[in-house]
């Protein structure tokens, strides 16, 4: 893994995750960032899709995790990578636009833990992730 350059301000953790290529790759962008929060914007289009239509899973779940690594390394001393991961889908998408905003629920020596959750512009709860993240 390479070194994490000081990321202290939000055009520093967006230089920084540009290198992020599958999260970029399908259109995500990063909203706004803080300590130990974070929230990702993507707007949806056909790529997104599965068969019958839907946004895929795994859209909630990269979504949910890039914005984990987002909050967890912004004005950090150290990297992170998942160590856990759990998402509940709770509803389907009908607006054009989702954002994944992630907190840092609890702060640990080695482990933090965070909890993302997937809205779409209309307001709808699309899912909701529970995350620990491993300092390494």
């Amino acid at each position: 893994m390479q070194g994490i350059p000081e990321i202290k301000t939000p055009e520093q953790a967006r230089a920084f995750f540009s290198n992020d290529r599958f999260a970029t790759g399908n259109g995500m962008t990063i909203e706004s960032v803080e300590p130990r929060h974070a929230v990702i914007r993507l707007e949806l289009d056909e790529r997104h899709r599965n068969g019958v239509g839907g946004v895929m899973g795994g859209v909630m779940m990269t979504m949910s995790d890039f914005a984990c690594a987002v909050a967890s390394i912004y004005d950090s001393d150290s990297g992170y990578v998942t160590a856990n991961a759990n998402v509940s889908f709770l509803n389907a998408a009908r607006g054009k636009t989702l954002f994944a905003e992630s907190v840092c629920v609890k702060r640990g020596r080695m482990l933090d833990f965070y909890e993302v959750t997937i809205k779409d512009d209309l307001g709808t709860l699309i899912s909701k992730a529970d995350f620990t993240m491993f300092r390494v």
